[in-house]
Protein backbone atom coordinates (compact mmCIF):
# COMPACT_ATOMS: atom_id res chain seq x y z
CA UNK A 1 0.00 0.00 0.00
CA UNK A 2 2.94 2.52 1.09
CA UNK A 3 5.14 1.31 -1.70
CA UNK A 4 2.18 1.71 -4.35
CA UNK A 5 1.27 5.44 -2.98
CA UNK A 6 4.72 6.49 -3.12
CA UNK A 7 5.49 7.51 -6.84
CA UNK A 8 1.59 9.23 -6.90
CA UNK A 9 3.09 11.32 -4.03
CA UNK A 10 5.75 12.61 -5.41
CA UNK A 11 3.88 13.10 -8.87
CA UNK A 12 1.88 15.21 -7.19
CA UNK A 13 4.38 17.11 -5.47
CA UNK A 14 6.22 17.62 -8.27
CA UNK A 15 3.29 19.00 -10.09
CA UNK A 16 2.51 21.19 -6.93
CA UNK A 17 6.53 22.44 -7.01
CA UNK A 18 5.97 23.91 -10.44
CA UNK A 19 2.99 26.10 -9.09
CA UNK A 20 4.94 27.62 -6.83
CA UNK A 21 6.63 30.17 -8.04
CA UNK A 22 10.66 31.59 -7.16
CA UNK A 23 12.59 34.60 -6.52
CA UNK A 24 16.74 34.82 -6.83
CA UNK A 25 17.76 38.14 -5.47
CA UNK A 26 20.97 38.53 -8.05
CA UNK A 27 24.21 40.73 -6.42
CA UNK A 28 24.50 42.11 -10.43
CA UNK A 29 28.18 43.93 -9.23
CA UNK A 30 31.27 43.51 -7.41
CA UNK A 31 30.76 46.79 -5.56
CA UNK A 32 27.48 44.93 -4.45
CA UNK A 33 28.93 41.54 -3.89
CA UNK A 34 31.55 42.77 -1.89
CA UNK A 35 29.06 44.56 0.61
CA UNK A 36 27.18 41.25 1.44
CA UNK A 37 30.84 39.51 2.18
CA UNK A 38 31.00 41.05 5.92
CA UNK A 39 28.02 38.85 6.52
CA UNK A 40 29.60 35.47 8.29
CA UNK A 41 26.16 33.19 6.46
CA UNK A 42 27.07 34.60 3.22
CA UNK A 43 28.91 31.77 2.06
CA UNK A 44 30.54 33.03 -1.10
CA UNK A 45 34.05 34.34 -1.61
CA UNK A 46 34.15 35.25 -5.51
CA UNK A 47 32.02 37.12 -7.54
CA UNK A 48 32.43 35.82 -10.68
CA UNK A 49 31.97 32.11 -8.94
CA UNK A 50 28.52 33.34 -7.20
CA UNK A 51 27.27 33.93 -10.44
CA UNK A 52 28.00 30.63 -12.07
CA UNK A 53 25.59 28.73 -8.73
CA UNK A 54 23.28 31.46 -9.45
CA UNK A 55 22.84 30.72 -13.00
CA UNK A 56 22.92 27.04 -11.97
CA UNK A 57 20.86 27.05 -9.97
CA UNK A 58 17.98 28.90 -12.32
CA UNK A 59 18.20 26.76 -14.91
CA UNK A 60 18.12 23.65 -12.69
CA UNK A 61 14.67 25.38 -11.37
CA UNK A 62 13.54 26.23 -15.29
CA UNK A 63 14.72 22.51 -16.12
CA UNK A 64 11.62 21.68 -13.14
CA UNK A 65 9.12 23.75 -14.66
CA UNK A 66 9.47 26.60 -11.94
CA UNK A 67 8.54 30.04 -12.75
CA UNK A 68 11.30 32.04 -11.26
CA UNK A 69 11.62 35.60 -11.25
CA UNK A 70 14.85 37.65 -11.24
CA UNK A 71 15.32 40.59 -9.00
CA UNK A 72 18.53 42.58 -8.00
CA UNK A 73 19.57 42.72 -4.53
CA UNK A 74 20.35 45.87 -2.85
CA UNK A 75 22.58 45.50 -0.04
CA UNK A 76 21.70 49.15 1.18
CA UNK A 77 18.19 48.64 0.87
CA UNK A 78 18.83 45.29 2.78
CA UNK A 79 20.58 46.74 5.96
CA UNK A 80 17.28 49.70 5.58
CA UNK A 81 14.68 46.47 5.37
CA UNK A 82 16.33 44.47 8.01
CA UNK A 83 16.86 47.83 10.31
CA UNK A 84 13.04 48.63 9.76
CA UNK A 85 11.26 45.15 10.57
CA UNK A 86 13.89 44.45 13.20
CA UNK A 87 15.76 41.42 11.64
CA UNK A 88 19.19 40.10 11.61
CA UNK A 89 20.70 40.53 8.42
CA UNK A 90 23.18 38.04 9.35
CA UNK A 91 20.74 35.20 8.57
CA UNK A 92 19.51 33.13 4.99
CA UNK A 93 16.05 33.60 6.25
CA UNK A 94 16.24 37.56 6.51
CA UNK A 95 17.43 37.38 2.85
CA UNK A 96 14.98 34.96 1.84
CA UNK A 97 12.39 37.48 3.57
CA UNK A 98 13.65 40.51 1.79
CA UNK A 99 13.64 38.48 -1.81
CA UNK A 100 10.15 37.90 -1.67
CA UNK A 101 9.40 41.34 -1.04
CA UNK A 102 11.42 42.42 -3.73
CA UNK A 103 9.33 40.11 -6.19
CA UNK A 104 5.96 42.51 -5.29
CA UNK A 105 7.54 45.59 -5.33
CA UNK A 106 10.54 46.21 -6.95
CA UNK A 107 12.10 45.54 -10.53
CA UNK A 108 12.17 41.87 -11.69
CA UNK A 109 11.92 40.16 -14.81
CA UNK A 110 11.08 36.92 -15.51
CA UNK A 111 13.63 33.93 -15.93
CA UNK A 112 13.47 31.32 -18.91
CA UNK A 113 16.74 30.04 -19.45
CA UNK A 114 18.38 32.90 -20.92
CA UNK A 115 22.44 33.18 -19.91
CA UNK A 116 22.67 35.55 -16.94
CA UNK A 117 24.57 38.09 -18.23
CA UNK A 118 22.28 38.54 -21.11
CA UNK A 119 19.58 39.34 -18.14
CA UNK A 120 21.39 41.59 -15.67
CA UNK A 121 21.93 44.51 -17.96
CA UNK A 122 18.39 44.47 -19.04
CA UNK A 123 17.35 44.16 -15.08
CA UNK A 124 19.68 46.91 -14.07
CA UNK A 125 17.90 48.92 -17.15
CA UNK A 126 14.52 47.78 -15.46
CA UNK A 127 15.83 49.26 -11.94
CA UNK A 128 16.71 52.22 -13.39
CA UNK A 129 13.44 53.09 -14.65
CA UNK A 130 11.45 51.76 -11.84
CA UNK A 131 13.78 54.69 -9.52
CA UNK A 132 13.27 57.51 -12.30
CA UNK A 133 9.23 56.54 -11.37
CA UNK A 134 9.49 56.85 -8.59
CA UNK A 135 11.52 59.95 -8.32
CA UNK A 136 9.50 61.41 -10.43
CA UNK A 137 6.56 60.69 -8.75
CA UNK A 138 7.79 61.51 -5.31
CA UNK A 139 8.21 65.24 -6.99
CA UNK A 140 5.00 65.05 -8.08
CA UNK A 141 4.10 64.41 -4.94
CA UNK A 142 5.18 67.72 -3.03
CA UNK A 143 3.70 70.21 -5.53
CA UNK A 144 0.33 69.98 -3.57
CA UNK A 145 -2.54 71.84 -4.79
CA UNK A 146 -3.51 75.53 -6.47
CA UNK A 147 -3.80 77.83 -3.97
CA UNK A 148 -6.68 79.99 -6.08
CA UNK A 149 -8.89 77.03 -7.02
CA UNK A 150 -7.63 74.48 -5.20
CA UNK A 151 -7.16 71.84 -8.12
CA UNK A 152 -4.67 68.80 -7.99
CA UNK A 153 -1.21 70.10 -9.85
CA UNK A 154 0.19 67.35 -10.37
CA UNK A 155 -2.53 65.81 -11.90
CA UNK A 156 -3.14 68.87 -13.78
CA UNK A 157 1.08 68.65 -14.67
CA UNK A 158 0.14 65.05 -15.62
CA UNK A 159 -2.59 66.20 -18.13
CA UNK A 160 -0.38 68.37 -19.92
CA UNK A 161 2.06 65.99 -19.98
CA UNK A 162 -0.12 63.16 -21.60
CA UNK A 163 -1.33 66.18 -23.99
CA UNK A 164 2.55 66.71 -25.25
CA UNK A 165 3.25 63.50 -25.85
CA UNK A 166 0.19 62.68 -28.11
CA UNK A 167 0.48 65.58 -29.90
CA UNK A 168 4.29 64.66 -30.40
CA UNK A 169 3.07 61.19 -32.21
CA UNK A 170 0.39 62.54 -34.16
CA UNK A 171 2.94 64.82 -35.33
CA UNK A 172 6.05 62.41 -35.92
CA UNK A 173 3.60 60.35 -37.80
CA UNK A 174 4.85 57.37 -39.52
CA UNK A 175 7.82 55.49 -38.55
CA UNK A 176 10.25 54.28 -35.49
CA UNK A 177 11.05 57.03 -33.00
CA UNK A 178 12.98 57.20 -30.14
CA UNK A 179 11.87 59.71 -27.40
CA UNK A 180 14.24 60.88 -24.84
CA UNK A 181 12.92 63.67 -22.18
CA UNK A 182 15.64 64.93 -19.77
CA UNK A 183 14.74 67.13 -16.64
CA UNK A 184 18.04 68.45 -14.31
CA UNK A 185 15.63 67.85 -10.98
CA UNK A 186 17.25 65.60 -7.77
CA UNK A 187 20.27 63.87 -8.21
CA UNK A 188 20.79 61.96 -10.46
CA UNK A 189 18.66 64.12 -13.18
CA UNK A 190 15.58 62.23 -14.40
CA UNK A 191 15.81 60.46 -17.75
CA UNK A 192 13.27 58.96 -19.72
CA UNK A 193 13.51 57.03 -22.69
CA UNK A 194 10.51 55.80 -25.23
CA UNK A 195 10.54 53.88 -28.17
CA UNK A 196 7.07 53.81 -30.54
CA UNK A 197 6.83 52.67 -34.18
CA UNK A 198 3.45 53.74 -36.56
CA UNK A 199 3.18 52.45 -39.73
CA UNK A 200 0.67 53.72 -42.62
CA UNK A 201 -1.27 55.83 -40.19
CA UNK A 202 -1.39 53.16 -37.82
CA UNK A 203 -1.67 52.72 -34.30
CA UNK A 204 1.30 53.59 -32.05
CA UNK A 205 2.92 50.79 -30.87
CA UNK A 206 3.56 51.85 -27.30
CA UNK A 207 5.16 50.10 -23.70
CA UNK A 208 2.47 51.26 -21.03
CA UNK A 209 4.79 51.38 -18.04
CA UNK A 210 7.60 53.22 -20.28
CA UNK A 211 4.55 55.52 -21.39
CA UNK A 212 3.81 56.21 -17.76
CA UNK A 213 7.27 56.85 -16.46
CA UNK A 214 7.84 58.98 -19.54
CA UNK A 215 5.14 61.20 -18.96
CA UNK A 216 5.62 61.36 -15.06
CA UNK A 217 8.72 62.49 -15.69
CA UNK A 218 7.89 65.18 -18.06
CA UNK A 219 4.73 65.98 -16.11
CA UNK A 220 7.38 66.22 -12.99
CA UNK A 221 9.55 69.39 -15.39
CA UNK A 222 6.47 71.01 -15.76
CA UNK A 223 4.61 70.87 -12.57
CA UNK A 224 7.88 72.76 -11.35
CA UNK A 225 8.89 74.75 -13.87
CA UNK A 226 12.12 73.09 -14.31
CA UNK A 227 14.84 73.46 -17.16
CA UNK A 228 14.88 70.55 -19.48
CA UNK A 229 14.44 69.29 -23.01
CA UNK A 230 12.63 66.34 -25.00
CA UNK A 231 14.90 64.75 -27.99
CA UNK A 232 13.50 62.86 -30.79
CA UNK A 233 15.13 60.64 -33.58
CA UNK A 234 12.73 59.35 -36.33
CA UNK A 235 13.98 56.58 -38.69
CA UNK A 236 11.27 56.48 -41.90
CA UNK A 237 11.96 55.17 -45.10
CA UNK A 238 14.58 56.68 -47.41
CA UNK A 239 13.14 57.01 -51.34
CA UNK A 240 15.59 59.11 -52.46
CA UNK A 241 16.71 57.60 -56.20
CA UNK A 242 19.24 54.76 -56.38
CA UNK A 243 19.15 53.68 -52.90
CA UNK A 244 17.85 50.11 -51.97
CA UNK A 245 14.63 49.55 -50.84
CA UNK A 246 15.21 49.22 -47.11
CA UNK A 247 17.30 52.16 -46.65
CA UNK A 248 16.24 54.72 -44.04
CA UNK A 249 17.05 57.95 -42.75
CA UNK A 250 17.00 59.69 -39.68
CA UNK A 251 15.60 62.91 -38.50
CA UNK A 252 16.62 64.50 -35.57
CA UNK A 253 14.36 67.25 -33.81
CA UNK A 254 13.70 69.02 -30.27
CA UNK A 255 12.28 70.84 -27.70
CA UNK A 256 13.01 73.37 -24.49
CA UNK A 257 11.01 73.10 -21.71
CA UNK A 258 9.96 76.97 -20.95
CA UNK A 259 7.75 77.88 -18.50
CA UNK A 260 6.08 75.11 -18.21
CA UNK A 261 5.85 73.89 -21.53
CA UNK A 262 8.18 72.11 -24.17
CA UNK A 263 8.69 75.15 -27.03
CA UNK A 264 10.38 73.77 -30.38
CA UNK A 265 14.31 74.38 -31.07
CA UNK A 266 14.94 75.84 -34.64
CA UNK A 267 17.40 73.21 -37.43
CA UNK A 268 20.34 75.28 -35.69
CA UNK A 269 19.66 74.75 -32.53
CA UNK A 270 18.93 70.82 -32.68
CA UNK A 271 22.30 70.78 -35.38
CA UNK A 272 24.28 72.53 -32.24
CA UNK A 273 23.41 70.65 -29.48
CA UNK A 274 23.75 67.13 -31.59
CA UNK A 275 26.72 67.77 -32.37
CA UNK A 276 28.15 69.38 -29.92
CA UNK A 277 30.71 67.06 -27.72
CA UNK A 278 28.92 67.89 -24.22
CA UNK A 279 31.89 67.32 -21.90
CA UNK A 280 34.76 69.65 -24.31
CA UNK A 281 32.48 71.71 -26.41
CA UNK A 282 34.41 70.48 -29.05
CA UNK A 283 32.22 70.18 -32.40
CA UNK A 284 31.39 66.64 -33.46
CA UNK A 285 31.38 66.10 -37.01
CA UNK A 286 27.06 65.51 -37.77
CA UNK A 287 26.71 61.56 -38.62
CA UNK A 288 25.87 59.83 -42.07
CA UNK A 289 22.15 60.03 -43.33
CA UNK A 290 20.78 62.21 -40.44
CA UNK A 291 18.54 65.22 -40.62
CA UNK A 292 18.41 67.88 -38.08
CA UNK A 293 14.97 69.45 -38.15
CA UNK A 294 12.98 71.95 -35.95
CA UNK A 295 10.93 70.54 -33.36
CA UNK A 296 7.12 70.82 -33.79
CA UNK A 297 4.99 73.30 -32.68
CA UNK A 298 3.08 72.32 -29.74
CA UNK A 299 -0.02 73.79 -28.66
CA UNK A 300 -0.58 74.42 -24.88
CA UNK A 301 -3.84 73.37 -23.41
CA UNK A 302 -6.39 76.33 -21.47
CA UNK A 303 -4.49 77.82 -18.81
CA UNK A 304 -6.28 76.87 -15.71
CA UNK A 305 -3.96 79.07 -13.70
CA UNK A 306 -2.21 82.15 -13.82
CA UNK A 307 0.43 81.01 -11.52
CA UNK A 308 1.40 78.03 -9.34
Amino acid sequence: MTSTSRPADHGAHDLLRREVPSTAAVLADEQDFAAMRRYRTFPFDDHAGYLQQMESLLRTLASQGVRTTLALFDPDAYDTYCDDLGLDPDRTDSRARYAAELACAGATLPYAGEPLAQLLPLLIEEADRQATWEQASALLARTGTCEECGEDLAHAAFARATAVLKQLLEGLGDGTHHLVCSIPAGDPQLLAVLHTTAREGGRQHLSESRTLIFCTVLAAGMALNTPGGIVSRSTTADTAPGLPPDATRDTVRGWSLRDGWPRPLTAAQVFTAYCTDADTGEPIPPEHRVDHAAGLPLTPPPETHRHH
